[in-house]
């Protein structure tokens, strides 16, 4: 199973399922880790498959990798939009 798979896991997990959803949000594709025995070479994580054991594939490793063998260096940043106040000529209150 292909890493990109994370739309496949609300739909097919009971709310008894033993995925570890922190785990899960904490190494989101993007994100920068580095492994543990190799300080200082950073990689990209490719996806997260939780029915995987280990459950984390980095870009440009073949081999998944457990969440102790890896320090994270840099979470991706929210994917959010900034809400600016619509210029609708509103009202302002009278002083």
């Amino acid at each position: 199973m292909h890493p990109n798979s994370l739309e496949d896991l609300a739909v097919d997990s009971p709310p008894d399922s033993p995925i570890d959803w922190d785990e899960l949000f904490e190494y989101l594709p993007g994100t920068l880790v580095e492994q543990v025995d190799q300080p200082g070479i950073c990689y990209e994580i490719e996806g997260y498959e939780a029915t995987m054991v280990p459950p984390i594939w980095l870009v440009g490793d073949p081999r998944p990798r457990y969440p102790h063998e890896l320090r994270i260096v840099s979470q991706q940043p929210a994917q959010v939009c900034a809400l600016e106040p619509a210029a609708t000529g509103a009202r302002t209150p009278l002083a």
